[in-house]
């Protein structure tokens, strides 16, 4: 990743662009001190989900969504710790 001053960004912005969309990455610096970076879009699509691929990996309980006990609902409203 190539560093460059902004007055140096500033003149080649158009061919710092065109490299940028190639792949590569630029590291725009004020007074040495880095402010901005220049990189590539990745247009790339998402990859497409796969369900199943945790099947059998998870055991949900059978009363998972079953309403809390008092003390679990009191617990969890006071904000205490248990």
């Amino acid at each position: 990743m190539k560093q460059l001053n902004l007055y140096e960004a500033k003149t080649r912005l158009s061919e710092l662009v065109d490299q940028a969309s190639k792949g590569k990455t630029f590291v725009i610096s004020k007074s040495g001190k880095p402010m901005a970076k220049l990189v590539p879009l990745d247009e790339r699509k998402p990859p497409r989900i796969k369900f199943g691929l945790m099947k059998g990996e998870i055991k949900v309980a059978d009363d998972f969504d079953a309403p809390l006990t008092e003390e679990a609902l009191e617990l969890f409203e006071s904000g205490e710790r248990p």
